[in-house]
This record gives structure tokens, sequence and C-alpha cells, in this order.
């Protein structure tokens, strides 16, 4: 039985669905993963990974948000949702779902076109990028108009500063540039949400 709480989420039973856009999200990209399992990767190539693809297939418009609902294994999703999962209701509360909900899909649209313009042989999957964006997004919760949060820098300097390292030094199949990506998506939202106190 669902009951309305005093906050922007729900009651089902002793459990409170407390932060309506993460959860959603994770519950989302979990069935993806459930559903690229059972399908032995199908799902992922076809709807749940970017790629360079003909204009005229219908399905790569779609790719180039839902990429970021696609994992490659369990422990690709854990990654990525332990970080999402525990900044993610934070951020929702400060700013709202709505805000929120259209910073990830900009931020999954962004990284997507991006890999599609500059990395077409490679195939991009997982919500690295958002969790990036979050990131950064929560340096900015504490911001004062017209000044640079010390935290935006320290996070900026260690995260994405060592994503641009590990991008020329290593070749691995992390894709460096969805982080950096996310992570610029995240500052320009910071300073939306936090500077110019944007309300959607």
């Amino acid at each position: 039985m669902k009951k309305k709480t005093s906050g922007k989420g729900f009651n089902i039973g002793f459990i409170s669905y407390n932060s309506p856009v993460i959860l959603t999200f994770t519950l989302i990209s979990l069935a993806a993963l459930i559903l690229n399992t059972l399908t032995g990767g199908w799902s992922n190539m076809k709807l749940f990974s970017v790629y360079r693809a003909p204009l005229t297939d219908p399905l790569f418009y779609l790719r180039l948000f839902t990429h970021s609902l696609g994992h490659a294994d369990l422990s690709h999703f854990v990654s990525n949702f332990t970080l999402i999962l525990l900044i993610g209701p934070i951020l929702e509360e400060k700013y709202g779902g709505k805000p929120l909900v259209l910073t990830m899909v900009l931020t999954a649209f962004v990284t997507g076109l991006i890999n599609v313009i500059f990395f077409p042989q490679t195939a991009l999957l997982g919500a690295s990028g958002i969790a990036f964006m979050l990131i950064i997004l929560a340096s900015f919760t504490n911001t004062e108009d017209k000044k640079i949060p010390l935290t935006f820098i320290l996070v900026a300097f260690i995260y994405l500063g060592g994503e641009i390292i590990n991008g020329i030094i290593s070749a691995d199949n992390i894709s460096q540039m969805g982080h950096i990506i996310g992570g610029c998506c995240g500052a320009a939202a910071g300073h939306l949400f936090g500077i110019k106190k944007l309300k959607i």
C-alpha cells in the first residue's frame, strides 16, 4: 500500500521510496542488466549502448539516451550505482526531481553524441558519465553567489584530473571521455542551479 510522505517520495509499507528519480533510474538500469543477461548481450548492443550507426536507424536516436542504462556486468553496475545511490538522493532533495532528470538526460545525450562523433568505432554504455556529473554537482551544494567553491576545485582536480591522466597513460575499457564530459555537465548544472538559482 502506497502512502504519501511529507517529503518528495512515498512509502510502500515499511519502505520509504525516498528518492523517486534516483531509485527509478537504478531499478530501470538493473532491469536492463537482467534483460541483457537473459538475451546474451543482444539488448545492450541494440538498446543500451551507443555507437555510430546509419541515421536511418531509428534505434540510433534512442541509444543516444538509453546507453546510460546499460552495463556490461554486475560489477560495472555496482561501481556506478554505489556512487549514484550515495550522492543522488541528496541532490534530488536539494534541487528537485525535475531539474535532476533534465540534467541526467542532457548528460546522457552529450556523452553519447560526443562518443559517436569522436570515437565511431567504440560502443559506449553505462551510467559513469551521470555518476561523475553527480559528483561534480554535489561539490556545488554550498555555493555562494559569484563564488567558486573550493570543494568544486578539489573535486575537479582529483576526479577529472585523474581521468585525464588515465586517458593518456592507460588503455582500458573504461571511458574516461564519458567521465570527463559527465563532470563538465555537472559543473555546468552546478553553475545554473547554484549561482543562477535556476528554478524549473
